[in-house]
C-alpha cells in the first residue's frame, strides 16, 4: 500500500484547488501564509502565556493531552497578532468553501498556542467534530481546523499526524501506520484540515520545542468548543474590527445569539439586533 500524503500548496495558488484538495484528502499544507515578522510579534505575545501554562512529565498514554506539551486557549485576547491571521483571506475562501453550504455564517471555534517539547508521545488521533457525536460518521461538514506553524514541523519534532481521506471513513475504522503522515512544513506555514480527519499530535524525538497556532472554524448554529464571549474582556472586544466581532460570533445567526448590549452596560458591542428597539 502506497504512503499517504498531505497535498502542499503555496500562498499564491488559487484557492479553488487548495479547497478541492481539501475536500479529496481532507487536508493540506499551504506555505507562506504568515511573514516572520509575523510569526516573532506571535511568538512573543503567546511566550509569556505559554511559560506560566500547565505541564506535566509524565502522563498515560490513554490521556488525551500528553504530557511535555503547553497549551493555552484566548488568543483573540492574549495574542494580537492572532486576530489578523484568524481573518486570512485564504482561510476564509476554505471557510466559504467547506462551511457556508451548511449555515449562514460560521464562527471562529477554537483559538490555541500549543508547543509540543522534547520527549512528547503521540497524541491519540481524533476528529474536531467529536463532541458533535449526534450526528452520524461520515458528518457533514462541521468545522475546518488550522494550524500555523511559529517553527518548522517535521516528522521528528511533533509535527501533526493526519489520516488523509479519513473525513470520508465510516464509524470505528481504525487508522493503519500507512495511513498516517507527519504535517512537515517550514515556519510561516498553516496545515488545514477538515473536522472530519483524524488527526493528533506528533512525538517529538528532538531536543525542540515545536510551536504552533490552531484556530478552526465551525458552523454558526453549533456551540462553539471555545467560549469566545467569556475569553474577550469588554475593553478588548470595543477594539475589534465589526468584522472579526461577526467572526467570533458576536452577531447572531438567523434567530441565534439573541443579545441586548443594554444589558451590560456596555458600548463594546456592535448595534441592536434588527427586532429590538433602542
Amino acid at each position: 500500500m502506497s504512503k499517504a500524503i498531505i497535498p502542499a500548496f503555496s500562498i499564491s495558488d488559487n484557492p479553488a484547488e487548495i479547497s478541492a484538495s481539501l475536500d479529496e484528502a481532507g487536508c493540506a499544507v499551504v506555505q507562506g501564509m504568515f511573514s516572520e515578522e509575523q510569526c516573532a510579534q506571535m511568538r512573543a505575545e503567546l511566550d509569556p502565556h505559554l511559560e506560566h501554562a500547565l505541564y506535566a512529565d509524565e502522563d498515560q498514554t490513554a490521556d488525551f493531552y500528553p504530557a511535555k506539551t503547553k497549551r493555552i486557549t484566548g488568543l483573540v485576547a492574549r495574542c494580537p497578532a492572532v486576530r489578523e491571521l484568524a481573518m486570512h483571506p485564504v482561510t476564509t475562501a476554505l471557510c466559504d468553501h467547506h462551511l457556508l453550504p451548511n449555515c449562514e455564517k460560521y464562527n471562529l471555534h477554537v483559538t490555541a498556542g500549543l508547543i509540543v517539547g522534547p520527549g512528547a508521545r503521540s497524541q491519540v488521533l481524533h476528529r474536531e467534530e467529536d463532541p458533535f457525536d449526534y450526528f452520524p460518521v461520515p458528518r457533514p461538514n462541521l468545522v475546518i481546523a488550522s494550524m500555523a506553524a511559529l517553527t518548522e514541523f517535521t516528522a521528528d519534532n511533533g509535527g501533526t499526524l493526519l489520516a488523509p481521506g479519513s473525513h470520508r471513513w465510516q464509524q470505528g475504522r481504525v487508522a493503519e501506520d500507512s495511513e498516517t503522515v507527519p504535517a512537515e512544513m517550514p515556519q510561516g506555514s498553516m496545515l488545514f484540515w477538515l473536522g472530519g480527519t483524524l488527526h493528533g499530535a506528533g512525538a517529538n524525538i528532538t531536543q525542540d520545542w515545536r510551536h504552533g497556532v490552531i484556530l478552526s472554524y465551525s458552523l454558526g448554529w453549533l456551540r462553539q468548543e471555545e467560549n469566545q464571549y467569556l475569553n474577550l474582556p469588554d475593553d478588548v472586544l470595543a477594539d475589534l474590527s465589526d468584522e472579526l466581532k461577526d467572526r467570533i460570533g458576536v452577531t447572531m445567526h438567523g434567530s441565534l445569539g439573541l443579545y441586548d448590549p443594554r444589558v451590560r452596560g456596555s458600548k463594546s458591542q456592535m448595534s441592536l439586533p434588527k427586532n429590538l428597539t433602542s
